[in-house]
């Protein structure tokens, strides 16, 4: 990120509160993502009352339909999400954006294969592609990351792409190429490093893709498995016990509901702070 663009994200920060918030709501959910074992008042796994108990002074969140504090696996399963989340962006960025820089870069042929390619992944919806994906790979927390970010690359590839076609024949990439730079520097220092902006804002809502990727898979037993905590999980156990015991499902679904809605507001955020016209219009 350039200096340009610190600066209006900055400047964006201290024009609006809503921008702060978000971002101060965006901290604390890294946070439990990082630290939430710590946070944690009891062991996530382990049966500390009895099933099914309404929130209470001593469980804030109530008991799941075996013993386990509510409370304690909701902190624990937002490190599940947040990780799961960044490591599929991360297979989509990585995968997704050396397709689109190369593609963008050489054109022709390339760009041709490349693009078709990624319709072709395009064709599937999202969810339906990591379902298909989990079902060869098997369950699990590693393979779950890995069908959600298989989902993620036609989106990254084809916003490099795009930016790359619109910054390969600038002054500077030019200037550097008559200098001998070779495609490889022209496209690691020249060409990427502009196209950051556009893709942080894409990537806040590809994270809160992932996590409702990953609780949905989840929630149909077909993503983390039991008995590590996940939100999706956590759902669909209070499903069925939502009569007896709501508290079970209606916690876990406000995290993924305030964190997915973070992000979101996070994403319009930066939007804004690198729109190069909003502050001439204002």
């Amino acid at each position: 990120m350039n200096e340009s663009g610190r600066g209006t994200l900055l400047r964006e920060l201290r024009r609006s509160r809503i921008t702060q918030a978000t971002v101060a709501v965006a901290l604390v959910y890294l946070l439990l993502g990082i630290a939430g074992p710590w946070f944690a008042p009891h062991d996530p796994l382990e049966i500390v009352s009895t099933p099914r108990q309404p929130p209470s002074a001593e469980h804030w969140m109530g008991t799941d339909e075996i013993g386990r504090d509510t409370y304690s696996r909701v902190l624990v399963g937002a490190r599940v999400a947040i990780t799961v989340g960044f490591l599929a962006i991360g297979i989509g960025l990585l995968v997704g954006g050396a397709i689109g820089v190369v593609a963008g870069f050489y054109g022709s042929v390339v760009d041709t294969v490349a693009m078709r390619l990624m319709d072709i992944l395009l064709a599937f919806p999202g969810l339906l592609l990591a379902l298909a994906v989990v079902t060869f790979l098997g369950t699990g927390l590693v393979n779950t990351m890995i069908a959600i970010g298989i989902g993620g690359i036609p989106g990254y590839a084809r916003l490099v792409r795009g930016e790359v076609l619109t910054l390969r024949d600038r002054d500077h990439v030019t200037a550097a190429r008559a200098i001998g730079a070779s495609d490889l520097r022209l496209m690691m220092r020249h060409i990427l490093p502009l196209t950051l902006s556009s893709v942080l804002v894409y990537s806040t809502a590809q994270l809160a893709r992932a996590i409702l990727s990953e609780a949905g898979l989840s929630f149909l037993g077909l993503g983390v498995q039991p008995p590590m905590p996940s939100w999706g999980a956590m759902i669909a156990s209070g499903q069925r016990s939502f009569l007896s015991a709501p508290a079970m499902g209606v916690f876990p679904g406000l995290a993924i509901m305030g964190f997915v809605f973070t992000l979101n507001l996070l994403g319009d955020s930066l939007r804004d702070a690198w729109d190069p016209h909003r502050y001439t219009r204002s």
